[in-house]
């Protein structure tokens, strides 16, 4: 994080009033597709919401009632992974799988993509700063799909297109995972509690390649890249867009994408192959550590989230174990373990076929009767095998009760799930902000889920904090009643 200011940063440990809001996933704007109306269009300018983000600040500022308050962007707030666009003249060399599934997460490329994401949202840029510059905070929490917000050079690049004064640029902070707000409340993205879309190491999160320096990306970011971005029917906001089960992707194909996009299911393998290996091969990397300034870099960390030391050690602890140390349960996730069925049952078809011919003069087609018993075994091995990709997304009761712990909270609040809730478990109150993102159930984009949710903190006649979580309509905030609300 820049360290230019004209004062010292100021004091963030103390804040009356806190909003939190996740998962908005800006990105570029897709151009329309004139031929294939549907093609990405959850991305294109017609779903931008910055006005409702502006018309959002200036809600929270009179909810306030004066008073300065804390926003919280809760991580995923950019969405680094599905940035395709290519510099015109680049100083950089761009290869052949860049050109077609976006730029490699090294701080000069991953630059570039922040600089297109807030160029085409000049709009929050500008609300964003007008915020700051009425006397409010803003604090980052990085997630996993802007993991890339960790390079410094993409931090500076924010701190240029909100243009602020000097003494005004300490009330912007870049947390690596998680922050601690007025010391009864403990954000996080939430990320960490999911093996498929973890950072396998938030402190030391790069690691070197030949003559670059990149980051580690989880699996799902580089499924997201290497398969959702050539597959533009698909959501990636929506885990029902895409994990289906073998019936409801025919259906689907033939609904929407045979016109379009008829090799559908070459990309789709090819996109899971690459995945796969290159999930493999950055397990294999070691992050960059610099044993000398480890205790520096924990300590910088822990400053940064009103947190001591040993919390930000003791909460690395609770991290789960990416789902990358398995590459049999990748290879399931990505259903390239039914592609290798098929591929055997064909194989071994052929084959027999091939020795019966030898002897008897039978056509090919007497193929399709061993291929027709096999299938409803496939099928049955198909349906059996589920996802659990959304199942690892909550964290459990220990997690919540060790946490809170650690840090001295009784509150936490999530994103990472865009899915809401206000509940108590244990002893601890659990909130999830939801998602502001082009989240849609079907390709139309005409049912959205979890539109403009934000937890609010505000202070009580006894002098502590509540929290309460609304949806924010019309220029109107409008209290979520959640059963799990002890």
């Amino acid at each position: 994080m820049p360290t230019s200011f004209s004062r010292p940063i100021p004091d963030f440990k103390s804040a009356s009033h806190t909003a939190i809001i996740s998962d908005l996933h800006l990105t570029e704007a897709e151009p329309v597709n004139l031929r294939f109306p549907l093609w990405k269009k959850f991305k294109t300018r017609q779903f931008f919401f910055d006005d409702v983000f502006e018309s959002f600040l200036k809600h929270i500022e009179e909810k306030a009632q004066g008073a300065p308050v804390e926003l919280i962007l809760n991580g995923d707030i950019f969405d680094f992974d599905s940035v395709l666009r290519l510099p015109e003249e680049p100083v950089f060399h761009v290869g052949w799988l860049e050109r077609h599934r976006g730029l490699f997460p090294r701080e000069e490329r991953s630059r570039y993509k922040i600089e297109v994401i807030l160029n085409d949202h000049a709009e929050f840029v500008r609300a964003l700063r007008e915020f700051i510059l009425r006397g409010h905070r803003v604090i980052f929490v990085i997630g996993n799909h802007d993991l890339e917000l960790h390079f410094p050079e993409v931090q500076e690049e924010i701190y240029r297109h909100l243009n602020l004064p000097d003494h005004k640029r300490g009330d912007v902070r870049f947390v690596e995972w998680f922050y601690i707000s007025n010391q009864d409340t403990l954000i996080e993205h939430g990320n960490q509690y999911d093996p498929y879309c973890m950072c396998e190491d938030p402190v030391n999160p790069f690691i070197r390649g030949y003559n670059y320096v990149s980051l580690k990306l989880p699996f799902g970011n580089l499924a997201c890249r290497y398969i959702m971005n050539g597959m533009g029917f698909f959501n990636p906001h929506v885990d029902t867009n895409y994990i289906m089960t073998l019936p409801e992707y025919i259906k689907f194909f033939f609904k929407y994408v045979a016109k379009a996009q008829p090799g559908l299911v070459l990309t789709w393998f090819w996109g899971a192959v690459v995945t796969l290996l290159h999930s493999f091969f950055d397990r294999l990397a070691a992050p960059i550590r610099n044993p000398l300034k480890i205790e520096d870099r924990v300590s910088v960390i822990a400053e940064k989230s009103n947190a001591e030391p040993r919390m930000v050690r003791e909460l690395k602890e609770l991290f789960v174990a990416p789902a990358a140390s398995n590459p049999f349960l990748l290879a399931r996730e990505l259903w390239l373990d039914r592609a290798f069925i098929i591929f055997v049952a064909f194989f071994l078809i052929f084959q027999l076929m091939v020795f019966i011919r030898a002897v008897y003069e039978i056509s090919f087609f007497w193929a399709f009767i061993p291929l027709f018993l096999l299938l409803p075994f496939f099928l049955f091995y198909s349906k059996s095998v589920t996802s659990l990709v959304s199942g690892y997304k909550e964290p459990d009761e220990r997690v919540l009760a060790m946490a809170g712990a650690i840090t001295k909270v009784q509150r936490i609040v999530f994103g990472h799930t865009h899915h809401t809730r206000h509940e108590i478990i244990g002893s601890i109150e659990h909130l999830n902000s939801g998602c502001w993102s082009p989240a849609f159930l079907d390709v139309e984009c005409t049912k959205p889920i979890d539109q403009k949710t934000f937890v609010w903190i505000s202070p009580t006649e006894s002098g502590s904090r509540q929290a309460e979580l609304f949806r924010f309509m019309e220029g109107k905030s409008e209290l979520m009643v959640n059963p799990g609300r002890g």
